[in-house]
């Protein structure tokens, strides 16, 4: 079989760099290096994109733009891990997890966006109780993040370790302030609730890892809904899947009833903890936000496309 060819526009920023690193030792693809002094020429970089059979894109959002108003062969796959187009029409949403018309989206899909890290907790946890009609669309769903300070990029991980860093930055500190996260809009459009959620993302000193969190009261969900009617339905949702894993009702109690953010840090799949009592439950997701938060789930996209092993290249 013919080697795919793969070029990565953005291949100098944390995620393309991500990406390039996973694609050590795979012998079913062929990457396409652009040279360091053209990777802002529009001209080359559209004759690489033309090139390519499968282009992924780890660019801002208007570069990312730019580059989809390049790319006018209609046969070259874009992967977008960028904010442009995750509720785009026309644009596959990347978590196959998710239901069997968004794996099926992904593998005959030309245009492909890879879900935000904070959007990958909060939709793991809302998307299948909404689907299930146990939460009402219409649920005030609030959510934390706690994450690592990879997830902000070159220039955060340069502040955060550098050797003249504040004393601000050696204790957690919240964000998305004005309710206006850019993630907020895929985390309402995916799951399908009426309004975006109250959000609170919080950075914490250390590298990479999240932790998502969405407490829900059992009175204000359809049904007589107890922790354990909870589980099994996430049990039943994810049935199968080797990227999510529900862990066994109680296994909090493993780790003293302490839910670790980093404790995922380098795993490319996503763990769900449900948690609480019969008046309020807690649901909660780890994972690594730049592996199924980022650059591992743009590689399971890119798996299903070329019809291989999901986890092909992927540490699972």
């Amino acid at each position: 079989m013919a080697k795919k060819k793969i070029f990565i526009d953005g291949s100098e920023g944390t995620t393309g760099l991500r990406i390039f690193e996973r694609f050590a030792g795979r012998d079913d693809i062929e990457l396409l290096k652009i040279p360091s002094e053209s990777r802002k020429n529009p001209a080359v970089i559209k004759q690489f994109i033309h090139d390519s059979d499968i282009t992924f894109l780890c660019l801002p959002d208007a570069a990312a733009r730019e580059a989809v108003s390049l790319a006018e062969d209609e046969d070259v796959i874009l992967i977008d891990t960028s904010t442009a187009h995750r509720t785009e029409p026309g644009w596959a949403y990347g978590y196959p997890e998710l239901s069997p018309e968004h794996r099926e989206a992904i593998r005959t899909g030309k245009r492909i966006v890879v879900p935000g890290c904070h959007a990958t907790g909060f939709i793991t946890l809302v998307y299948p109780m909404i689907a299930s009609g146990i939460l009402p669309r219409t649920y005030p769903v609030s959510a934390f993040s706690l994450t690592g300070y990879s997830g902000g990029g070159k220039k955060m991980i340069a502040e955060y370790e550098g050797d003249d860093r504040g004393q601000e930055l050696l204790a957690p500190r919240q964000y998305g302030l004005s309710q206006m996260h850019k993630h907020l809009k895929e985390m309402k459009a995916v799951t399908g609730l009426s309004k975006a959620p109250l959000f609170s993302p919080i950075v914490a000193d250390y590298y990479s890892g999240m932790l998502v969190s969405v407490p829900v009261y059992t009175d204000m969900l359809n049904g007589t809904q107890t922790p354990e009617s909870v589980h099994a339905l996430f049990e039943k949702h994810f049935a199968g899947e080797q990227f999510v894993k529900v862990m066994p009702f109680g296994a909090e109690a493993d780790s003293r009833n302490f839910l670790g953010s980093n404790n995922r840090s380098g795993w490319d799949g996503i763990e769900i903890f449900v948690t609480g009592n019969e008046e309020r439950i807690l649901l909660s997701s780890r994972f690594d936000n730049l592996g199924k938060g980022a650059s591992g789930a743009a590689i399971q996209c890119l798996n299903i496309v070329l019809g291989c092993n999901e986890a092909k290249g992927l540490n699972l």
